[in-house]
């Protein structure tokens, strides 16, 4: 693409989330890729004052860095609507469906997106008994990073039924998505939206030394090991390509998004499902959507600028 010429862009980072250390992270990236690619950068850590301050530093537009609540549920999104300040990524109403894992599902899966089956449970109804058969998931509605996801197999520690003092998410929240335990493989697809419409870029394999890809294994070195394009079989490979496209597209995400995915290889096609489709992904040194563009041919600054354009082009200034 054609470089844009110089802005003023507002990096809106930290926050108050759980996600606060990886939002400074990707937010420090974008901001150090934006300068280097000649653009005048305003670095902000939210804090209760955040529309006063944008208001005030009068930005050409924001490059939304924030993970979690506030940032990613729709809440700033609104905000900066009504100021009419151009953003990155996904809109307000993309943003309330997509981070709450049960809406998504309720959007995705009429379209034919396969994703596991499960309900929504309160916290306590686990210490009377299991609320679907084990090996089962539980994770919050609707946090990121797998922020508070826990995996009950009948070896679990936590008893049976869950023990009201055993160590879990169900100490910190008092409501849980209970999804089926499906085996096999971590995959991973980005989206970006371009001047010539949607791309996927590819599919990564995350192998992990030991767990599961929990926060701690996306975000410190050495414990995820990365395989990109992924060693997959072509139709499987087709397939999540297909499917990140297709959530991207229905749930209505711009900028860019990052599908990911569980594939029991045992069962085919058939064992491929959309785990959920993140709005926001993170652009730290270790994230997959700037590893996956550059294994494309897109280097860090131009991807930023990338989103940066697409912003510009849905508010209807780009010159």
């Amino acid at each position: 693409m054609a470089r844009l010429s110089p802005l003023h862009i507002l990096v809106l980072m930290g926050g108050w989330a759980n996600e606060r250390e990886v939002s400074l992270m990707s937010g420090k990236g974008v901001a150090d890729a934006l300068e280097s690619a000649g653009h005048r950068v305003t670095r902000l850590d939210m804090d209760r004052d955040v529309a006063a301050r944008i208001a005030k530093a009068s930005p050409d537009v924001v490059f939304n860095a924030l993970h979690g609540v506030p940032g990613e549920d729709g809440t700033v999104q609104g905000m900066l609507d009504l100021m009419g300040v151009p953003y990155t990524h996904s809109g307000l109403a993309t943003s309330v469906v997509a981070i709450d894992k049960e809406l998504t599902k309720q959007a995705l899966v009429p379209q034919g997106v396969p994703m596991p089956g499960g309900r929504v449970v309160r916290s306590a109804e686990l210490f009377e008994g299991d609320p679907i058969a084990r090996p089962y998931v539980l994770k919050p509605v609707n946090e990121g990073s797998s922020v508070g996801v826990a995996i009950v197999t009948d070896d679990s520690n936590c008893g049976n039924p869950i023990a009201r003092d055993a160590k879990g998410p169900w100490q910190d929240f008092e409501s849980l998505l209970a999804e089926p335990y499906i085996r096999g493989r971590e995959l991973t697809s980005a989206v970006i939206d371009t001047a010539n419409g949607v791309k996927a870029l590819g599919v990564t394999e995350l192998i992990i030394d030991s767990g599961f890809y929990d926060f701690e294994h996306k975000y410190t070195e050495g414990r995820t090991t990365h395989v990109f394009p992924a060693d997959i079989p072509d139709n499987i490979a087709a397939l999540c390509l297909r499917y990140a496209q297709q959530a991207h597209r229905a749930l209505g995400c711009h900028g860019t998004s990052r599908t990911d995915f569980r594939w029991d290889d045992e069962r085919g096609e058939g064992g491929l499902f959309v785990l959920e489709t993140n709005t926001q992904p993170g652009m730290t040194p270790l994230s997959l959507v700037p590893e996956q563009a550059r294994h494309c041919g897109i280097d860090y600054p131009t991807l930023c600028e990338m989103i940066v354009e697409d912003a510009l082009r849905r508010a209807g200034k780009l010159s």
